[in-house]
């Protein structure tokens, strides 16, 4: 594998992980939003994420990293976003805006706790990544002084 495709691997983690932190942090701040454009309280959102795949022409010793397709993996990749569409809690409060006629109010289905697990986790997947970018970099760098 080369220096460029070992980069190329790394930088699809840091970016999806970006994307997965982004939509956690999009989930937190609406934590407490009860009306949005489309009506209804917002819904959490959540990144779903599948290996990049290449056809390639191997030697026999890459062989081994392929798949039962026949394809190289390398990196990650965005599939979608989904829109969880579980309700959320209703909670008595009579005097919100958005309260319906009995005095429930619609909260949106996120969960703090699950959010904030969700980001560590993300965020340690970014360090890794980024560790290993960093790594490929170190090593390049070595190459190119003990080619000098």
């Amino acid at each position: 594998m080369s220096f460029w495709e070992s980069l190329r691997i790394g930088s699809s983690g840091l970016l999806a992980q970006r994307l997965r932190l982004d939509t956690i942090s999009n989930n937190i701040a609406n934590a407490q939003t009860t009306r949005t454009e489309n009506g209804g309280p917002y819904q959490r959102q959540e990144v779903i994420f599948m290996p990049e795949q290449k056809n390639l022409i191997l030697p026999l010793p890459v062989a081994a990293r392929r798949n039962d397709l026949g394809m190289l993996q390398g990196g990650v990749k965005v599939a979608q976003i989904t829109t969880d569409t579980n309700p959320g809690p209703q909670v008595y409060d009579p005097t919100h805006p958005d309260a319906d006629a009995n005095g429930y109010v619609q909260y949106p289905n996120v969960d703090i706790v699950v959010e904030m697990t969700n980001m560590l986790s993300a965020t340690r997947s970014y360090e890794a990544n980024l560790a290993s970018v960093d790594a490929v970099k170190r090593m390049a760098l070595k190459a190119l002084e003990i080619g000098r």
